[in-house]
């Protein structure tokens, strides 16, 4: 939970925070950057989300996109979809926001050390990814072989861009990039196709590499059987569901699978754990 460094605040307690600055990537996508008062450390591990209110509208949960590693402002990649996140689309640099959180089980850094991590991110996917991707590239001697795949409808649709040719241009780890399709009132140089396409190229070892997948849900299964068609174990392959979550503690029910909850449960599921729950659609 979000802590001071005198007392640990209740979870039900937001801490008001303050936009930064914003950064637009699309059309619905932005990053928000924000300040937290100087007392207060966030504490998350990567994967985890927190809730999000805005004054005069109500809250909703958003995975963070920046990596424990770095000090510094709390970042969202949002998609102006909902009332809350419409609300937020209108505002600006040193609005005031309520922050809860840090919540959910994320991905654990201690228990994939040592491993090749091979990321699978499709379009909005890559926001709560890229937290585990910069702890990764910070920590590179930490685990193995670095790997990521990451695919979008078409390139307006791009997120983080600058971040994308900086891991393009890395020595630390591979970047593989697909767009659907290209309209022909926009320019792409890189590849076209569905993301699935690049697993078969992606050189990794199926016996030493992890697996860590996010994106719309139509994308799981094909993607998950594109890692099994190439050796990948089940158990090696990691799954962030973040569908129709509302109160982050398991209380409204909205995100229920079968007896799990993706908020207090996940959103961070192995796949064994999700496999054979039937509403879980993976």
């Amino acid at each position: 939970m979000l802590e001071t460094t005198e007392t640990v605040r209740s979870e039900y307690e937001p801490v008001q925070g303050r936009i930064a600055w914003i950064e637009q990537f699309t059309d619905q996508d932005k990053l928000y950057v924000i300040s937290l008062p100087d007392d207060v450390e966030l504490d998350h591990d990567p994967g985890q989300f927190v809730e999000l209110f805005v004054p005069g509208v109500g809250e909703a949960p958003f995975s963070i996109s920046s990596s424990p590693t770095k000090d510094g402002p709390l970042e969202l990649c949002i998609r102006a979809v909902g009332n809350v996140t419409r609300a937020l689309d209108s505002m600006e640099g040193g609005d005031p926001l309520g922050i809860r959180g840090p919540y959910g089980t994320g991905f654990d850094p201690e228990a994939l050390a040592g491993d090749d991590l091979l990321f699978v991110a499709g379009g909005i996917g890559l926001a709560p990814l890229r937290s585990m991707i910069n702890y990764a590239l910070d920590r590179s001697g930490e685990f193995g072989d670095l790997t990521t795949l990451y695919g979008c409808k078409e390139p307006a649709e791009q997120l983080f861009p600058e971040e994308l040719q900086r891991w393009d241009d890395s020595e630390e780890m591979a970047f593989y990039e697909t767009v659907d399709q290209c309209p022909e009132d926009q320019t792409w140089e890189g590849r076209e196709g569905v993301i699935t396409e690049l697993i078969p190229e992606a050189e990794f070892d199926p016996e030493t590499t992890t697996a860590l997948v996010c994106g719309p849900p139509v994308m799981y299964r094909f993607v998950i059987e594109s890692l099994q068609e190439q050796g990948l174990a089940d158990d090696h392959i990691y799954l962030s569901l973040e569908r129709n979550m509302h109160c982050g503690r398991g209380l409204c029910g909205h995100c229920q699978i079968n007896e799990l909850y993706v908020c207090v449960d996940g959103p961070v599921f192995n796949y064994p754990e999700v496999r054979d729950k039937s509403e879980a659609e993976v």
